[in-house]
């Protein structure tokens, strides 16, 4: 079977608002490792992470969360070029999953982030918030699938993603599925997408902040929510940082 024949295609729910041009240049094996991590029973693991650079990059993690642990991920993606981070996860009994991410940039890239997360197991809880800023003809994109086996009662999972355009040609994707064999559970996503408040930009230059730092405030606060939950404050910064830093030369 030939490399071209293995490539996902958009008829493929997970990859409908890739980029496929890009996918192609990666190949196959470009984007065929996965990086496996097991949490004990009990233990706590963080992942933090910057994705996307000035080439295409697929980033893909399984994650499995023993009974009453905690995986959390928190990332970036502000890369110049086609990035997708991918995560996987199997919660355990009583385990917790979290999940904080921000794609932000202009050109005509595609950021996305993409997870399943599987409630295997009773009493679980798992808890996504994504936020989206883009201008250009740049696009974010997140799918979400949760699925609650059918003796995971007690699960409770929730989904969150806001895109924010800072110019008509971009766009936001954003792809929530539920799919569930119980009968106990809650399960909740939203989904908006907008623009920057500009009774808020007039205050601000009222006051005296040029356009720059104005924007910069409000996209601050809109990304913060993704991180609330990091409690490592440098990690936090690092992360708030590269996406902040990708504001230069956005459109105002």
């Amino acid at each position: 079977m030939s490399e071209a024949a293995t490539l996902p295609t958009r008829r493929d729910e997970a990859w409908r608002y890739a980029d496929i041009d890009a996918v192609a240049k990666l190949g196959a094996a470009g984007i065929a490792d996965w990086r496996d991590i097991t949490i004990a029973a009990g233990e706590t693991k963080r992942i933090c992470l910057i994705v996307g650079g000035d080439a295409p990059e697929v980033t893909r993690i399984r994650l499995k969360v023993g009974d009453g642990a905690t995986g959390e991920v928190f990332a970036t993606s502000a890369g110049d070029d086609y990035a997708r981070l991918e995560i996987e996860v199997t919660l355990g009994k009583g385990s917790h999953f979290e999940f904080g991410g921000v794609t932000i940039g202009g050109g005509d890239a595609v950021r996305e982030f993409v997870t399943q997360t599987v409630h295997a197991q009773p009493n679980a809880t798992s808890n996504q918030t994504v936020r989206s800023v883009h201008w250009g003809a740049a696009a974010g994109n997140f799918l979400g699938e949760i699925k609650v086996a059918r003796d995971a009662q007690k699960t409770d999972a929730a989904q969150d993603f806001k895109g924010l355009l800072l110019e008509a040609g971009a766009s936001a994707n954003a792809v929530p599925q539920l799919e569930i064999f119980a009968d106990d559970v809650k399960c909740a996503h939203g989904a908006t997408v907008g623009q920057l408040d500009e009774a808020a930009r007039f205050y601000m230059a009222a006051r005296g902040l040029s356009p720059q730092e104005a924007q910069r405030l409000l996209v601050q606060a809109f990304i913060g929510d993704a991180f609330v939950e990091l409690e490592d404050e440098e990690e936090r910064e690092k992360l708030l940082e590269k996406a902040l830093a990708a504001l230069e030369g956005a459109a105002l």
